[in-house]
């Protein structure tokens, strides 16, 4: 049978995506017996995106209803609309439209992820949490994971293929990020603020915390750190004993520093002209190719 040229795709409505089929019916609860959902990772933050939220609430209502769940007494618990609750409030609504589903803790932890996972601009601090609760609802869902299956984080494998295709991320990209929730807080607001690198916050996720706390005290002092160093001081905690002074001088890059006559050559001072998975001996390389064009340039030689 011969394929119709032209034909429609049927895209998803914002109903479906959200869960809401036709059938439901939503009715209107107050707000005040709304709890947020526990643990939530999505922030809710009075930004120009919230503003256009509140003006559309304003001129139109809420136009989806919010999904929740009861959690008994007359109260429930918010699965997905956070953001249109808090419009709400702003503009001083008392009751908002929503839909009462019956779930378990996994199923409303899977339908919450879904349902903001999706939306723009999410800081990685709000990926990392959200990957990680739902990876663990996923794998108590599935039961057990074999040792066969099993990363060497002790993720199970196949759920994060499962997620990595639902979110757009390949299964290595979402253990990266759920290694950010092993960072400290003040290391994890620096990469949502861009002061450090994703793939630099990923290496100092297997550092101790306490160790974390050096490291963050000298990047608030020094400025950003590259790959290559949280690298060897990874190696360096594995050797002995760690201080701060000899956190600060390997990331300094002190200890290594070249030393002819009374010039010493920095690699903290050179390291921010190379990428950054260039080691020494390829910046030294590097450098000794750029000095012999200069000397044939200069006809020194």
């Amino acid at each position: 049978m011969r394929e119709r040229v032209g034909q429609k795709i049927k895209l998803k409505s914002v109903e479906e995506i959200l869960g809401v089929v036709g059938e439901e019916s939503a009715m209107e609860i107050e707000i005040y017996k709304i709890h947020p959902f526990k643990d939530h990772p999505f922030h809710v933050v009075d930004d120009d995106r919230m503003k256009r939220l509140v003006d559309s609430i304003r001129e139109n209502g809420i136009l989806v209803p919010a999904i929740v769940r009861s959690i008994g007494n007359d109260e429930y618990e918010m699965i997905s609309g956070h953001r249109r609750m808090h419009a709400a409030q702003k503009l001083g609504m008392e009751r908002i439209p929503v839909i009462i589903r019956e779930m378990s803790d996994d199923e409303a932890i899977v339908k919450m992820v879904d349902s903001n996972i999706q939306r723009e601009e999410l800081l990685p601090s709000e990926k990392a949490f959200a990957y990680k609760m739902k990876m663990e609802a996923m794998k108590r869902q599935a039961g057990r994971p074999s040792k066969e299956n099993a990363c060497q984080n002790g993720t199970n494998l196949r759920s994060d293929v499962i997620m990595g295709g639902e979110v757009g991320e390949s299964a290595r990209q979402v253990q990266r990020y759920i290694r950010l929730t092993e960072l400290i807080p003040d290391i994890l607001d620096y990469v949502d603020k861009k002061r450090i690198q994703f793939t630099v916050a990923v290496e100092i996720s297997y550092i101790d915390k306490e160790i974390q706390k050096w490291i963050f005290e000298y990047i608030k002092e020094n400025g950003p750190v590259k790959i290559n160093q949280v690298k060897e001081l990874r190696v360096a905690v594995q050797t002995g004993a760690m201080t701060q002074d000899k956190v600060i001088t390997i990331l300094s890059g002190n200890q290594a520093g070249d030393r002819v006559g009374d010039l010493t050559l920095s690699w903290k001072k050179f390291s921010r002209y190379f990428p950054d998975d260039y080691s020494r001996d390829d910046m030294r390389q590097v450098i000794e190719d750029l000095l012999k064009s200069w000397v044939h340039a200069s006809g020194r030689r």
